[in-house]
């Protein structure tokens, strides 16, 4: 799952003591681990080999520079979905070809970012959008490589916040409108509608949202064909889900046991598949260190406020999502072997694990079982290495966390805690 594990009772990030890197840049931090991110990579590559699909990392799960360089050298593309991640995707050295630019609401400026790059593909979500796009191309000469993001009406069964794919949402073109779509495309010279594109949600469980999102894709990849459209490039998307709690999620294989032999046949005939993974890659990947500044009890309740909250960690407020927590330090009976809600270890208590952060909101655990924690202790947030940074805020003038990866017994610092001053450099 990770390379996170408790040794003689003190937590390792792979071989480095998390407590040389609290005192080093202190809290919070998030910590990743350079072993963890290439293990989950090459799960996916090896898992989905008979495809050889594009795989394009979700730059939204986590956008750090590092660690996009990291999965870079691997052989990664970036699914981007604005010009600020495009950007960040350029800056780490990808090649623009291995880049896909997906997302809702891109702006002129943006698809003028990506067509001077020579992004991959632009997923296409809208016909108003492809009429900007073909603007935009004649303006500069060039054609544009689209895909057209297809709504499927398939629903994942996952947190309404994060469900993409069903009618309804913002996301993609409804199916049935699709092939007027490309028949609008086909007529004209600044574009090269050549994809189809679907995304159905995240964190995607189970496998079956996947074999009919798919198979309703590659009906209306057929009926395109038939229309006189070829269709060489087919981006199934991503969602797959990470191990928030220990042996909870599919594995890269499983997934791929269910969507490779719906598209071998195709790839053997000249179809290009794209696929986006990003928590599945990420999220084990990285822990959120923090302090504890204060216990209190109020009413019945214990807390734990910690120095970090949803300033640091936004998903179990916005999406009342679960991350294991742990102490840093606990006793050696107290080492957990499953990371569970209430793992089956001695002597715990029942408590709520808060933030500095003036909501009440504001929370990253509530009723749950840990050893007890004291002022100064330090605590673990576990599978924050996706969505976690990338969604960290401001919020209360909090300067955000500092970001470490660690490789081996080595570990840098690849973004500064920000400071007092940085919050304010904006406005001066």
């Amino acid at each position: 799952m990770d390379h996170f594990e408790h040794r003689d009772a003190r937590l390792h990030a792979e071989d480095v003591d998390v407590r040389e890197i609290a005192d080093a840049v202190g809290t919070p931090a998030f910590i990743y681990s350079a072993a963890t991110l290439r293990t989950h990579f090459e799960r996916f590559r090896d898992a989905f080999a008979p495809i050889d699909p594009l795989i394009c990392f979700a730059v939204k799960s986590n956008a750090n520079l590092a660690v996009l360089r990291l999965l870079g050298e691997l052989g990664s593309g970036m699914d981007v979905v604005s010009g600020g991640e495009l950007h960040r995707a350029l800056e780490a050295g990808i090649p623009a070809e291995r880049c896909v630019f997906a997302g809702v609401g891109k702006t002129e400026l943006e698809l003028e970012a990506a067509l001077r790059a020579g992004v991959g593909s632009i997923n296409v979500e809208s016909e108003q959008e492809l009429e900007v796009l073909a603007s935009v191309a004649r303006r500069l000469g060039v054609v544009a490589p689209v895909s057209i993001r297809v709504n499927p009406d398939v629903d994942p069964h996952t947190h309404h916040h994060t469900t993409t794919g069903t009618r309804e949402t913002k996301f993609g073109i409804d199916a049935e409108r699709v092939p007027a779509v490309f028949e609008t495309a086909r007529r004209e010279p600044a574009l090269d509608a050549h994809g189809l594109h679907v995304h159905l949600g995240s964190p995607i469980y189970d496998t079956a949202p996947y074999v009919e999102g798919i198979g309703r894709l590659l009906e209306l990849a057929d009926r395109i064909e038939g229309e006189g459209s070829p269709i060489t490039r087919l981006d199934i998307g991503g969602g797959f889900a990470a191990d928030y709690e220990t042996g909870r999620a599919p594995d890269a294989a499983a997934y791929a046991d269910a969507i490779v032999p719906l598209l071998r046949d195709r790839v053997a005939r000249g179809l290009r598949v794209v696929i986006e993974p990003g928590r599945a890659i990420a999220a084990n990947a990285g822990i959120l260190l923090l302090r504890v500044v204060a216990r209190k009890t109020s009413g019945r309740k214990t807390f734990l406020v910690c120095d970090g909250g949803m300033n640091a960690l936004l998903r179990p407020s916005h999406y009342d999502a679960f991350h294991f927590a742990w102490p840093v330090a606990p006793p050696a009976s107290q080492v957990p072997l499953r990371r569970t809600e209430r793992p089956d270890v001695p002597d715990l208590e029942q408590v709520d694990v808060v933030g500095p952060i003036c909501e009440t909101g504001d929370f990253l655990a509530r009723d749950r079982w840990l050893p007890r924690l004291e002022r100064g202790d330090l605590l673990a947030v576990y599978a924050t290495g996706a969505y976690g940074m990338t969604m960290a805020s401001r919020y209360n003038a909090m300067p955000l966390p500092a970001e470490i990866l660690v490789d081996g017994d080595a570990h840098r610092v690849i973004r500064r805690r920000e400071t007092f001053e940085d919050l304010i450099s904006h406005e001066r």
